[in-house]
C-alpha cells in the first residue's frame, strides 16, 4: 500500500558479545613508547594462550548456537573455535578492535595497561595518526550491530567473539535499538555481555 509506514522488526532476539581469551604473549612490566608500539604489533598477531580455557558458564551460554561471529584477529578466531567448536565460524574484519595509537612521549615508562589507558584517552581526544578515528569506529559499530541484529532476528540468538572496546561500542548501539543489557563491559578476558530484545 502506497505511503504505508514500515514497522521495525520487534521479534525476540539475543546477542552475546564476548571478549576473546588471553593472548599468547608475555606482558612487559614497564616500557617506553617504542616498546608499547612493539607490544601492540605483537598483540595483534598473537593467538589464544592454549592454557586459557573459557569459563564453564560461558560455554553453557553459547553451547547451542549453530553459528558464531568473530573478528579476523587470530586471538578472536582461536577463542571462538575453543568456545564453540561445533559452530560455524563467520569471520569478518568489520568486528576488529578500534585501534590504539602509540603516543610518542619520550622518557616516560609505564606498564602496558597504563599505556593502553593513556592511548585510548588520547584517541578520544583526537590523536589518531594514520588509524581509524572515533567517528569511523562508531559508524563501523553501527554496521556490525546491523549484521548481529539481522542474524539474531532470524535465529533467535547469536554471539560475537571479538574485542573489549569495540564490543562496548556495539553494545551501546544495541541499547539505542531497544536491547536490554545483562552484564557489563569490562577489560577481562572471556567477558560476556548479553543483549536481549523481548
Amino acid at each position: 500500500m502506497a505511503g504505508a509506514a514500515v514497522m521495525p522488526d520487534t521479534r525476540a532476539a539475543r546477542i552475546i558479545l564476548i571478549r576473546h581469551g588471553r593472548p599468547a604473549l608475555p606482558t612487559s612490566p614497564r616500557t617506553g613508547h617504542r616498546g608499547f608500539r612493539d607490544y601492540i604489533d605483537a598483540y595483534e598477531a598473537a593467538g589464544l594462550d592454549p592454557t586459557d580455557a573459557p569459563p564453564d558458564e560461558l560455554q553453557d551460554l553459547v553451547s547451542e548456537l549453530e553459528a558464531v561471529f568473530s573478528s579476523d584477529r587470530r586471538r578472536a578466531q582461536d577463542s571462538a573455535k575453543t568456545l564453540v567448536p561445533g559452530a560455524d565460524l563467520i569471520v569478518d574484519p568489520l568486528f576488529m578492535e578500534a585501534p590504539l595509537p602509540a603516543p610518542r612521549i619520550p622518557l616516560l615508562r609505564m606498564s602496558v595497561p597504563k599505556w593502553a589507558v593513556v592511548a585510548r584517552l588520547l584517541w578520544h581526544a583526537g590523536y589518531h595518526p594514520e588509524i581509524e578515528n572515533y567517528r569511523k569506529a562508531k559508524h563501523r559499530a553501527s554496521r556490525a550491530a546491523d549484521i548481529l541484529v539481522r542474524r539474531a532476528t532470524l535465529d533467535g540468538a547469536t554471539a560475537l567473539v571479538a574485542h573489549g572496546y569495540f564490543n562496548f561500542l556495539i553494545g551501546r548501539e544495541l541499547g539505542r535499538r531497544g536491547f536490554r543489557k545483562s552484564g557489563s563491559h569490562r577489560a577481562k578476558f572471556w567477558n560476556a555481555v548479553v543483549y536481549e530484545r523481548a
